[in-house]
């Protein structure tokens, strides 16, 4: 299964796809592919986890995202070709959602990146 509802089930498993534990978000081959993560309260936090499938070769993987933030602000983040999760340091507080895009492919033969999942380290805000 490729829902975007297998991103965030804290299964990390990534080294294949398809049946449980092995799910994840799938994009179908669509390049404007997005995930906007809703936290339904305000949060602050300083770390974000993205856990890509790494089922190689038949997996591609991202070299490039964009993490858009409810209070408008956004990052640019880069990926590399790994099992390992792709972490980064950001802070942000107040926050109530955080959209996942732009998207960029590696120059790979293979038409299938996904993501297993993404995990954001913070807090309510006070």
């Amino acid at each position: 299964m490729f829902a975007a509802r297998n991103a965030i089930d804290g299964v990390l498993a990534n080294e294949s796809h398809g049946a449980w534990p092995y799910e994840s978000w799938g994009i179908n081959r669509q390049d404007d592919a997005e995930m906007t993560l809703d936290f339904g309260r305000p949060v602050d936090f300083d770390k974000i986890a993205l856990y890509t499938r790494a089922d190689f070769p038949h997996d591609n993987w991202w070299v490039k995202a964009k993490l858009t933030f409810s209070d408008g602000t956004e990052e640019v983040v880069e990926m590399e070709k790994s099992m390992k999760p792709h972490l980064f340091s950001l802070e942000r507080k107040n926050i109530t959602w955080v959209k996942l895009s732009d998207l960029i492919k590696a120059d790979d033969p293979s038409p299938f990146p996904a993501l297993t999942q993404i995990e954001v380290y913070g807090k309510d805000s006070q």
